[in-house]
């Protein structure tokens, strides 16, 4: 326990000097501690620890409280925010989650469904609901069942509150195409990104577009839903992107770009991070990996500069549809 203590510790002073920061004003300072409080947390959560299940529970509930309070503050007009009094409260859990784990949560999780959204964290093929437990999703065999699921993971996705009103949390992917005879649609899964500081980016997408040689688009860009999941040192996505022209009708000389983006708090804008893209002499079926390169994004691929020495690239995996 001696490690869990130690963080349990370091985790109550950064709770009260973001609580400090909020309630002198400092709003940015507030929202970046307790951000990255959140994140700290989660990521202890995503391997082993010396922590118990119970515990478990209550530090999901803790992390859901301070990216709520994160959202209060940004949004101030949001009714159904919590407050800092609410938020102090959670010094408390630090302290009983040490001496007496099953203690009553100080804050009430019945009376703010915002609360409840945040916890319903989506991780791997499992999901955790309100009390921590693990719900299996890989077992289900039935198709009715299937499409309700997707479509309640939708609708929750709708309601995320996210940073700002220009980002789209369920994204603008487009439908598959019809197929033709003779033409060969493209589908391309987004698996994940490799970044060495995937916990610390807000609210990241990627932006797919196709650019001929001169830069100029082929095809309507789109945006990849939101990303709630992280697996360090990946940014996970998991979507499958339908190509809106088939192979043979997108220009020789092309290349599919992919722009990973997020919010930046500071300057209250979305932000690229960095690019990759795929050439067509790349389109081939099955599992691939591309590097990944500096911003800005260059569309006509002239001046190229990697992000990283480090193994981490973007993981797709590519479907060729041909009648």
């Amino acid at each position: 326990m001696g490690d869990a203590s130690n963080l349990l510790v370091e985790w109550r002073s950064s709770l009260l000097k973001g609580a400090d920061c909020d309630s002198w004003g400092l709003l940015v300072e507030a929202v970046e501690e307790y951000q990255k409080l959140s994140r700290q947390i989660m990521k202890q959560m995503d391997h082993p620890s010396s922590f118990t299940n119970k515990q478990k529970q209550t530090l999901n509930k803790i992390a859901a409280c301070l990216e709520l309070r994160s959202q209060t503050l940004q949004k101030p007009q949001d009714r159904e925010g919590i407050s800092l009094d609410e938020l102090r409260k959670l010094e408390s859990s630090f302290t009983s989650l040490q001496n007496n784990p099953s203690c009553e949560f100080p804050v009430d999780f019945n009376i703010n469904p915002l609360l409840n959204q945040r916890l319903a964290v989506q991780k791997g093929n499992f999901e955790l609901d309100i009390e921590g437990d693990e719900i299996d999703l890989e077992d289900d065999d039935s198709e009715d069942e299937d499409v309700t699921k997707q479509r309640e993971a939708e609708s929750r996705l709708q309601a995320l509150k996210v940073s700002h009103t220009s980002i789209k949390p369920a994204g603008t992917l487009l439908p598959k195409l019809p197929q033709e005879a003779g033409s060969t649609n493209i589908t391309i899964k987004i698996v994940k990104i490799g970044l060495k500081d995937s916990y610390t980016y807000l609210d990241p997408f990627i932006v797919i577009s196709v650019k001929d040689k001169t830069g100029l688009d082929v095809t309507k860009a789109q945006e990849t839903p939101v990303s709630t999941q992280r697996e360090d040192p990946y940014v996970l996505f998991g979507v499958d992107v339908e190509m809106q022209k088939p192979l043979e009708k997108i220009p020789t000389g092309s290349a599919i770009f992919f722009e990973f983006k997020h919010y930046k708090l500071k300057k209250r804008s979305i932000s690229t991070k960095c690019y990759a893209f795929l050439e067509m002499d790349e389109m081939k079926a099955g599992p691939i990996v591309i590097e990944i390169y500096k911003k800005p994004t260059d569309f006509q691929r002239k001046k190229l500069s990697l992000l990283t020495n480090k193994m981490l690239y973007l993981h797709l995996h590519l479907t060729l549809h041909k009648i």
